[in-house]
């Protein structure tokens, strides 16, 4: 599946949505088989016409944030996953940048003592920067509820038409086959 491909809201999809989030907003989109996904191990969607979603099955459990990174918008999907101080994140493969996958936090080392040598660092909290979204499994259809918050969170800049047309003329056009 790649980033092109819009995903429809739960209640317009052929698959039944699930019964806790069919009845109030804001709404579920269908991003696939839960089975599949975990084969992937990542997926992208464009998501409600409007949002470019990373979903990642780690370590038995299924996450989703914003795709590009909050940064410069790097592709998230190719980064690799670590654990900081027991946080799990994913890397930004352009500028290493560690993002938390439960709550979309940025971390940095810090210098406790930038005068006592050896230098010692502990990882802080930047606070939340990449936008991360509610993922839920219903007889292995794995559905995402955009986090629709009003407060402006810095991965929201790759979101637009503006960004979107921009990263689009930057990929590589496919070859004709003959």
């Amino acid at each position: 599946m790649s980033s092109e491909e819009e995903t429809s809201p739960a209640s317009s999809s052929s698959l039944s949505p699930p019964p806790s989030l069919s009845s109030s907003p804001p709404a579920s989109y269908v991003i696939g088989r839960k089975e599949d996904i975990v084969k992937a191990g990542r997926v992208t969607k464009l998501v409600n016409g409007c949002r470019d979603v990373l979903v990642l099955y780690h370590q038995g459990k299924l996450h989703a944030m914003d795709m590009h990174c909050y940064h410069s918008g790097g592709a998230l999907q190719h980064g690799d996953i670590e654990e900081f101080n027991g946080l799990l994140c994913i890397i930004c493969p352009w500028h290493k940048y560690k993002i938390t996958l439960e709550e979309g936090e940025g971390l940095y080392q810090a210098v406790e003592n930038p005068t006592a040598k050896p230098l010692r660092t502990q990882w802080r909290s930047k606070g939340v920067k990449q936008r991360i979204h509610k993922v839920t499994e219903v007889n292995g259809d794995v559905y995402v509820t955009l986090n629709n918050s009003s407060e402006a969170i810095e991965s929201d800049v790759y979101q637009t038409e503006k960004y979107r047309t921009l990263f689009l003329k930057t990929q590589p056009k496919p070859k004709a086959t003959k």
